[in-house]
């Protein structure tokens, strides 16, 4: 799975590559499976704890009021995000190319189309709600979906959520590391902040910026004090003209 998300990441949507992705070393491509799985599926009491705390961009995800019934989520991965929008039943399409990351959820059948990337998406399929939890961080060329998202977000009313990790801030990072860092050293005596850096090609405030350049935004809510004083943030955008 390592090298098969590694070229979903790198050449979603591809144009022209914006940054390049360390490549991880032998010790981690090994372990590099196992150990993604076991991080979304929440194994492990810190693998939870991560998870309780990620929850708090999934209810608020969940809660953001749209018009319309259709929803589009980029990076469903287990399709956790379904547990916090029952019992409401939109018409639910995901982006997701790991097929066993959801092939055993009990959420499954509520979805309608699995794509594996966002390319093969028909422009004339109009989404109310475009949302992505904890998967921009992770895009080279964010620009390029984001011209995407656009196109297919509803023009009247149609809404893009987007929940990230409050990553090149100190509060983020101390937070991995005291749980999903701490864990990953104790099982595998690697130094977790590889991962980190391979994964997290984008940044909380350049992410930002980018949503800026392509909507209007909204609202941004934050679990913490602030935008630097924080763990998660959540953005509310519409389209230009259309808010």
């Amino acid at each position: 799975m390592y090298d098969q998300k590694k070229k979903f990441f790198d050449n979603i949507a591809v144009s022209n590559e914006i940054k390049k992705r360390p490549v991880l070393p032998l010790e981690y491509q090994k372990i590099y499976d196992t150990m993604y799985k076991d991080n979304r599926e929440g194994k492990g009491i810190m693998s939870f704890l991560s998870q309780k705390m990620e929850s708090w961009m999934h209810r608020v995800v969940a809660k953001s009021k749209f018009n319309g019934n259709t929803v589009l989520e980029i990076g469903a991965g287990t399709l956790n995000q379904l547990k916090y929008e029952l019992p409401a039943r939109p018409v639910y399409d995901i982006v997701e190319p790991f097929k066993k990351l959801y092939e055993d959820s009990p959420y499954l059948p509520l979805i309608r189309t699995i794509y594996d990337d966002i390319s093969q998406v028909q422009q004339d399929n109009k989404y109310d709600r475009i949302i992505s939890i904890a998967a921009y961080e992770h895009i080279l060329n964010l620009p390029d979906v984001l011209e995407q998202t656009k196109v297919l977000l509803n023009i009247t009313g149609g809404v893009h959520i987007v929940a990230i990790p409050n990553e090149g801030h100190f509060l983020w990072k101390l937070g991995w590391m005291c749980t999903t860092g701490l864990a990953f050293r104790l099982k595998y005596r690697l130094d977790y902040s590889v991962i980190i850096k391979h994964e997290h090609v984008n940044e909380a405030d350049e992410i930002e910026a980018m949503l800026k350049q392509h909507y209007k935004i909204t609202k941004c809510q934050v679990f913490g004090l602030s935008k630097k004083l924080c763990l998660y943030r959540v953005y509310t955008c519409y389209n230009m003209g259309n808010c």
